[in-house]
């Protein structure tokens, strides 16, 4: 295991492997490292994989993480401002372990043990970089829509117990993705610090805005377009890579929807599932009328590929629905784009890619 200082041309990465409506990052835990797939996802902040003992897992394709196996491994304590970060931190029983409890939009959850090792990633160089020390969530206790493929998940978050904070200095403070699209037999990789610029024909930034919690990364909307039809609306969107769909607070969804049935005009169908909210039936040819996310300084227009996607044989349906409080910027949205983070600059990029290539 090589422990070096990453040149300034020597850079970590991650393979991302699209997994049916969320992406999974790859990468190593503890001495001798054991890889792992895990959920990329900027909307939250833990990192945490399975572990053994498992009191309640759900099934999982690699083997647990067996903490006892690894001479790197050490049990957080309850006084550290880590585990003072977690949102439902509590003490342990056992003097002073840290447990915490975390759960997500979509009911999932993991609650275990607040603890730290070494985590190894790849880097463009080829050859793999170690970083001790790395706050994780040993889940013991684990439910929800996995599919068996991811080991945890990877909070990308802007709190302190997300990865890109625990390696902000390493990493200058820069990440960036490109997702292919959800159905491609491809791959991607997230990079990180100078080989995460992205720059050249059609990249525009937008501001990050500064807002509680700190997990969430925010930008700021100024409208939306659907065709030729403008639809002003000052709004507040998260962009998550953890999220699949897009979903617009309710007043903003309805005004979409209503310009996308104008510009299709036919009549919807109904989804048997329940999960989106506007459908067309494939058999009835329709073009998808082109749609314009206006955020301050960056027009970001979809491609067909982004705002539908074909739910099942005879069906396409709308990746936006109705949000409850929050809008946010899903992954089928950002799917073809490649998107960078820089937290130094406060500023999220974006600039249309193939990234099957």
């Amino acid at each position: 295991m090589d422990h070096f200082r990453l040149s300034s041309t020597d850079q970590i990465q991650s393979v991302l492997i699209p997994n049916g409506g969320d992406y999974l990052m790859k990468f190593a835990i503890g001495t001798p490292p054991v890889e792992f797939l895990a959920i990329a996802d900027t909307g939250s902040d833990l990192i945490w994989t399975q572990c053994k003992p498992c009191e309640n897992c759900y099934k999982q394709d690699s083997q647990l993480f067996d903490p006892q196996q690894s001479f790197t491994y050490r049990e957080m304590s309850c006084d550290t401002k880590f585990c003072q970060s977690l949102p439902r931190a509590k003490c342990g029983n056992t003097s002073s372990e840290c447990d915490y409890s975390y759960s997500y939009g979509d009911q999932s959850f993991s609650t275990g043990v607040l603890t730290t090792d070494t985590f190894t990633f790849d880097s463009t160089g080829g050859r793999t970089v170690a970083f001790p020390k790395i706050v994780f969530g040993c889940g013991h206790n684990n439910g929800g829509s996995f599919s068996g493929h991811e080991s945890g998940i990877v909070g990308l978050g802007g709190g302190p117990l997300s990865l890109i904070s625990q390696l902000s200095s390493k990493i200058d403070g820069k990440f960036s993705y490109c997702l292919v699209p959800i159905f491609a037999n491809s791959t991607s990789k997230l990079n990180f610090g100078s080989e995460a610029v992205i720059s050249g024909e059609g990249a525009v930034s937008t501001p990050l805005v500064p807002k509680d919690p700190d997990t969430y990364y925010y930008l700021s909307l100024d409208g939306i377009s659907v065709g030729n039809s403008q639809i002003m609306s000052e709004a507040s969107f998260v962009i998550d890579s953890g999220t699949t769909l897009t979903m617009l607070v309710s007043d903003l969804y309805y005004k979409v929807e209503s310009a996308i049935k104008d510009a299709i005009n036919l009549d919807p169908v109904q989804d048997p599932s329940g999960t989106f909210s506007l459908c067309y039936d494939t058999k009835s040819d329709f073009k998808i009328p082109e749609m314009t996310f206006h955020f301050t300084g960056a027009d970001l227009r979809l491609k067909p590929l982004n705002t539908f996607v074909k739910a099942s044989d005879d069906l396409v349906c709308l990746t936006m629905v109705p949000g409850k409080r929050l809008s946010i910027f899903g992954n089928l949205a950002q799917m073809n784009f490649q998107v960078e983070y820089d937290l130094v600059k406060k500023q999220v990029s974006f600039a249309p890619a193939d990234c099957t290539k």
